[in-house]
């Protein structure tokens, strides 16, 4: 049996190893010169491949309920256990990252592009399919350019819209429409949030652990100020959810309700009386957030005496620490987003095989489906799972 996997990135090497090792003959048709090169952006370089920790609470979509199968199938411990097959080796970091052992993402790519060749699973580079004609005999998939293949199944593994000059454009979805399939709303993911300049700039550079709130949704962990606005992990998992929202409001002390904050200021106030406003929040809070936050209350001048401060002053900061607001413009681009939140409907593929409803012999993984993943290895553990899933599946 011949098996097309029309995309080289994780999910499709990862669909092709599963086809192979059930005995198909498996080709990769990959749109660039090269397969696997979101991988090598990944975690910073380092690729944050997987997370122990992902659960179905990680991800988001129309119906995250559709991946309880895969999960079943084929999760963390599995994916791991096949990157040890193939020689990887990893460490287990914060928050349940898990990296490649020497902090390089190209091994990752590499293990995957050795255990491709050994198998023997053929790559066809500079191939991005127009169309999927489905004929008596199976199917022929066309190129832009004028190219054709043939096969008796195909796996759809082009990715979402982010990142365009790493492989996706988004060319896979027009594949799934032709074939009758339904997309839903596409918007950048894992992607940093723009706001008002005037604040922020002040603070670029400078990384806190906090709780972010967007549009009734939070994250806690790290977040990072940049110049146009707020990035890190918390901007990038609530980034989706950015349409229509105004606000952003960051916790910078979770630990601790307002009233505890308030009496704390009171005691620093007590402690420090002739301490000016510029130093007053040494050993508290970051000194260059400290003073960003009493401009932005507008309390003044730096040079005043922590002893000066009312009570509807402390009040004002201790309400700000735990809930200081940003005003949202919007994200950066497909450019700059990790992942595409919307895709593919899910309702629309079989949930145990990954097989269309639609057009049997078609199947879809990866980022291509309704499913994206908050920020620390989770949409790669999608991609592996489900990739492997349908590869399997489709023999």
């Amino acid at each position: 049996m011949e098996i097309a996997v029309i995309g080289g990135g994780a999910s499709g090497m990862f669909a092709a190893i599963a086809a192979r090792e059930r005995g198909s003959s498996v080709t990769v048709y990959e749109r660039c010169d090269r397969v696997g090169r979101k991988i090598l952006a990944t975690g910073n370089g380092r690729c944050n491949l997987t997370n122990i920790n992902a659960s179905e609470k990680d991800y988001h979509g129309t119906d995250t309920d559709f991946m309880r199968n895969i999960i079943s199938s084929f999760w963390v411990e599995e994916t791991l256990s096949k990157f040890s097959d193939m020689g990887l080796v990893c460490r287990t970091e914060d928050r349940g990252k898990v990296y490649p052992h020497c902090g390089q993402a190209s091994a990752v790519l590499d293990v995957i592009r050795m255990k491709l060749a050994e198998d023997g699973v053929v790559i066809r580079t500079d191939f991005e399919a127009s169309d999927i004609s489905r004929t008596k005999n199976g199917f022929i998939i066309s190129s832009y350019d004028g190219q054709k293949a043939y096969a008796d199944r195909v796996i759809v593994a082009c990715g979402g819209k982010a990142s365009p000059s790493l492989g996706s454009n988004g060319s896979g979805y027009e594949l799934l429409k032709k074939l009758g399939h339904r997309i839903t709303p596409l918007k950048p993911s894992l992607v940093q949030l723009k706001t008002e300049p005037e604040t922020v700039k002040k603070l670029k550079g400078i990384k806190v652990e906090g709780k972010l709130t967007l549009g009734g949704r939070s994250k806690t962990g790290e977040i990072l100020f940049t110049e146009y606005g707020i990035s890190g992990p918390c901007a990038f998992s609530l980034s989706a959810y950015c349409e229509g929202e105004k606000y952003a409001y960051i916790d910078l002390m979770c630990e601790y309700s307002e009233e505890e904050i308030a009496e704390m200021l009171w005691t620093r106030v007590g402690i420090f009386p002739e301490r000016r406003l510029e130093e007053f929040f040494t050993g508290m809070l970051s000194k260059r957030v400290g003073q960003a936050l009493l401009k932005y209350l507008d309390i003044a001048p730096l040079s005043r005496l922590s002893s000066t401060l009312s009570e509807e002053e402390i009040v004002k900061i201790a309400k700000t620490i735990k809930a200081w607001r940003f005003d949202v413009i919007g994200t950066m681009s497909w450019n700059n987003a990790q992942v595409t939140h919307g895709g593919a409907l899910t309702s629309e593929f079989d949930p145990e095989t990954l097989e269309s409803k639609k057009v049997k012999g078609v199947y879809a993984c990866g980022e291509i489906l309704d499913i994206d993943g908050d920020c620390g290895g989770y949409n790669l553990q999608w991609a592996w799972a489900s990739g492997y899933v349908a590869g399997k599946k489709c023999v």
